[in-house]
């Protein structure tokens, strides 16, 4: 039996808590690493060179996003179709995914290296920063995006590895591109600070990364892949409305929080001052690293429930994604020990001025409230994309990230005289409402399935 089918064979046929343990558990563990990349970019920075540099490495980490965006947009969407293809053994497809993926990253990269070269220093702006801040994250932002073409293309081939079932292979390197991305921190940042550019030092060992992981990845898809081959580099017609369809949920996450992010800056800017951007900051950042161990379960869940759904076991596509919903739930819980446990621990990671930190330990316990239910959230927008419901994921990305959050954050600094600690309450308002609305988005998808059952009988 061929690798291919031996894949197959597990997705399909494997408990779901095995699958939990086999797929989710390296990727968990892969994108754990690589969320290190932003997170000890800014760590290094704060220690290393000071509290300006940090906040300026942050202030520009919503404007990273657009190369997340392009990746997840062209990888999420090409993996989605990936899965279901190899549950119905549609080679055809298969051996379209990667020319068509490479494809898109150039046309894509190119346009955000010469865009964002140009109106760097503009965009920043948009966030509130200003002064010696925005001088910095001018320099660290344009060196990132020097670098979009091996950013967008590792990060996105890496999904397609995940949709096969790869997930080992995907986490071994793109993990080990992460770790020498930490490594090479403390000794760029070293040599470039007596020049008075440590930030720009991260940022170059960010892009050194991201260039070895490319390599890597190529590599991969070249020689080692049994799956998916790398053949005709070109857009393919028929793959365009559904990968752009499904991708574009995934990417609008992303986006939305490059707004989103942008958005709440400035609120904190006008309410609180830029002691309360350095601490939304911080905090900011630890939420995109929480949120990563529950995006590591989802892509271990994707091509699961997608290969399912491909070979019409229905059924077992509900049962997978209610064990995945818990396994979810007990991994927020395990990571949100740490942040209300220990918020001055945390928040001393980035900050190294004691007064700063013991001005914003409530608010960042408040600001994380809610994250025990994000894994639900995760796990059933991940559903959508994997079906491709394109709508209904876009419809939950942009409930949480824009619609109610930002409305929120607006207006609960008004509310009995809570200031800028209102910032820090926004996301409690939103996840209650949207709980209520993942609930109804799963009964009705599962009420589809059984539909979808009856007709098949």
């Amino acid at each position: 039996m061929t690798n291919k089918n031996d894949t197959r064979a597990m997705l399909l046929g494997a408990s779901p808590w095995k699958l939990v343990l086999s797929l989710s558990v390296p990727a968990i563990i892969g994108m754990v690493v690589v969320g290190l990349y932003n997170l000890m970019d800014a760590v290094f920075v704060g220690q290393m060179v000071g509290s300006n540099a940090m906040t300026a490495v942050s202030v520009s980490y919503p404007f990273t996003l657009v190369n997340t965006g392009v990746a997840t947009l062209i990888g999420a969407g090409s993996a989605s179709i990936l899965s279901r293809a190899i549950g119905k053994k549609d080679q055809n497809t298969i051996d379209k995914i990667m020319g068509n993926l490479i494809a898109w990253n150039l046309i894509f990269s190119i346009a955000i290296t010469v865009i964002g070269m140009v109106f760097t220093r503009q965009i920043l702006m948009l966030s509130g920063a200003d002064g010696e801040i925005l001088d910095i994250a001018t320099r660290y932002l344009r060196i990132i995006f020097v670098g979009s073409t091996f950013v967008n293309f590792a990060q996105s081939a890496n999904m397609i590895m995940r949709g096969e079932g790869r997930l080992k292979r995907a986490m071994l390197i793109s993990g080990g591109a992460a770790v020498l991305n930490i490594v090479l921190d403390p000794i760029l940042i070293t040599i470039m600070l007596p020049a008075g550019k440590g930030a720009e030092g991260a940022a170059y060992a960010t892009i050194l990364s991201q260039f070895v992981q490319a390599a890597l990845t190529l590599w991969y898809f070249l020689k080692k892949s049994q799956n998916v081959k790398i053949h005709a580099i070109r857009p393919e017609k028929e793959l365009f409305s559904e990968i752009f369809g499904v991708g574009f949920s995934a990417m609008l996450m992303q986006v939305m929080l490059l707004v989103q992010q942008t958005v709440l800056y400035n609120v904190a800017a006008q309410n609180g001052g830029s002691e309360w951007q350095t601490i939304l900051g911080a905090t900011l950042r630890v939420q995109s690293f929480a949120f990563i161990p529950l995006w590591g379960l989802s892509q271990g869940y994707q091509p699961a429930v997608g290969t399912n759904f491909g070979a019409k076991q229905y059924d077992r596509v509900k049962y997978i994604t209610k064990i995945f919903s818990i396994a979810a739930t007990l991994l927020a819980a395990i990571f949100y020990l740490p942040i209300i446990l220990a918020p001055k621990a945390m928040l001393s990671l980035f900050i190294t001025e004691p007064e700063i930190v013991a001005q914003g330990a409530n608010d960042f316990r408040v600001f994380f409230i809610s994250y025990s239910v994000l894994g639900f959230w995760v796990v059933i927008l991940t559903l959508m994309q994997s079906l491709g419901r394109a709508s209904k994921a876009s419809v939950l990305v942009l409930l949480r990230q824009i619609v109610i959050y930002i409305p929120a954050a607006f207006i609960m600094p008004h509310i009995a005289g809570l200031g800028v600690h209102g910032v820090f309450c926004a996301p409690l308002i939103t996840d209650a409402i949207v709980l209520i609305v993942v609930i109804w988005m799963m009964c009705s998808e599962f009420k589809r399935m059984d539909q979808l059952k009856a007709e098949n009988r």
